[in-house]
């Protein structure tokens, strides 16, 4: 009998220890080096006598924007699944985030507003609040500290391959203004024995496998149309009374000129402060606009924005989620795998991205913690990894779906799921136990279908009726 959903996501998600680990191969060579890409290495490191990092940017020594992620300035968050995730494969990681002066929030230090209203805290869950260079940059040191990890600074333009599975990665040098690096400088092939794709939403994986006669994966997109605009103020205060807070409204016939905003304690004692908008509206550029926007949300926006401002606005505009489904293919070399945003990456304003990338590392784990036979299709990674994406693709795609400006595609029993949605999401404002439950779906610790239950259900419509009472009624 198959696992369910819900199990896979709970065996994935785990917070134990990894252990039995065994070397399966003698080189491994990762595509990428962002944060995706080092997990993967941090997990094949355990595996392989060797481990390549294959990354065209010169990876900075320190947490610093690269061009390789020119969203990096805009609020990134660790969620509670994929804080649990990087604590267990980087033992001592908070304590050493704390130390570098990340906020690692308690939930009671978190504050969620819907329409103005605050919503209960949980009481379970926190985050790590730092800027994605710092986290990055961590991540980065930890990995690279191990003694069979190392990074090559070229790029990757193919794939080899022999007989029905991948053999070796086609590198070539960076092309830089003023290199003097031209087109006719030699290629070569790195020799690998397992190659992990983590180019990102921009990956050439699909090309690739076209190209030499295997089948390319299909790839989903829905229409978001979403700009953010970020703006980094001085923060008065090291230990802040409240480290983390969204507010969002719900969507209009005539988008709010901010969808929602997010603010968070970094690192350096500042506050990191993210604006969204849709419907097609001009990016918010200007200081004094986005000063004047943070004072009509919560308090704590507006105090933010009296320090010290740090920098420009920085903006951000993402046109679509997209999805490549690799778990279809019937055909797939082996020895060959893809995670992170070159599978799935969706509205940032969610903060699934790096919680996902450190669960598909979690599958990837398990995966070669299960003695597989790597000269077949990693049929069982993708149908793990599936799992993760689906639940990523569910709790984004869904309030997506609710803007009046996002016409589909819409998934079968949509108006159902959405009335079930809301009912949750509802419920969640003033009850806790719904709250636990919902906010441990979208923090990513557990499956949505965790929110199935009859009972939950139940709870979610007594709440909702009882606070739809006029106060009469209620005695």
């Amino acid at each position: 009998m198959s696992e369910s959903a819900a199990r896979v996501f709970a065996r994935l998600s785990t917070d134990e220890p990894v252990t039995r680990t065994r070397t399966l191969m003698a080189k491994a060579v990762v595509l990428g080096g962002s944060l995706a890409g080092l997990l993967a290495a941090r997990v094949l490191s355990d595996h392989a006598e060797s481990v390549v990092v294959v990354e065209r940017d010169s990876l900075p020594p320190a947490a610093a924007a690269r061009p390789g992620t020119p969203h990096d300035g805009q609020l990134h968050t660790l969620m509670h699944g994929g804080r649990m995730q990087l604590q267990r494969l980087f033992p001592g990681f908070e304590e050493e985030a704390r130390a570098g002066g990340a906020i690692v929030s308690s939930p009671y230090t978190i504050r969620a507003y819907a329409d103005g209203v605050p919503k209960v805290s949980d009481g379970a869950m926190g985050l790590i609040s730092s800027s994605r260079p710092f986290l990055e940059a961590l991540v980065r040191r930890r990995t690279l500290a191990l003694p069979n990890v190392k990074v090559l600074t070229c790029r990757a333009i193919g794939l080899e391959f022999r007989g029905d599975a991948v053999s070796g990665v086609r590198c070539g040098p960076v092309s830089r203004p003023g290199s003097g690096v031209g087109s006719g400088v030699e290629e070569w092939v790195e020799d690998a024995d397992f190659v992990v794709d983590a180019m990102g939403r921009a990956s050439k994986l699909g090309d690739w496998l076209e190209k030499a006669g295997w089948e390319r994966p299909t790839m989903r997109r829905m229409a978001i149309d979403i700009d953010y605009a970020t703006g980094y103020f001085r923060r008065t205060t090291s230990d802040p009374e409240l480290a983390a807070a969204i507010a969002y409204r719900t969507p209009t016939a005539i988008p709010p000129r901010v969808a929602s905003g997010a603010i968070t304690a970094i690192e350096g004692d500042r506050w990191l402060i993210t604006l969204a908008n849709y419907g097609k509206q001009p990016p918010i550029r200007d200081v004094d606009e986005f000063r004047k926007l943070c004072g009509e949300l919560p308090p704590v926006y507006r105090e933010a924005v009296e320090g010290e401002q740090l920098g420009d606005i920085l903006t951000y505009h993402q046109a679509d989620s997209r999805r490549r489904d690799y778990h279809l293919l019937k055909r797939f070399p082996a020895r060959l795998i893809s995670l992170g945003d070159a599978v799935a990456s969706f509205n940032p304003i969610y903060g699934q991205g790096m919680s996902s990338a450190a669960l598909h590392a979690s599958a990837l784990s398990h995966y070669l913690r299960s003695a597989p036979d790597l000269r077949r299709h990693a049929r069982a990674f993708f149908a793990d990894q599936r799992v993760v994406v689906d639940a990523a693709w569910q709790i984004s795609t869904a309030a997506d779906l609710a803007r009046p400006d996002v016409h589909g595609p819409y998934p079968r029993g949509y108006r159902l799921t959405k009335w079930f949605a809301e009912q949750m999401a509802e419920a969640s404002v003033t009850d806790r136990e719904v709250a636990v439950r919902f906010n441990s779906v979208t923090y990513m610790r557990s499956h949505p279908s965790s929110l199935a239950a009859p009972a939950t259900l139940l709870r979610a419509l007594r709440v909702n009726r009882s606070s739809r009472k006029p106060r009469r009624e209620r005695g």
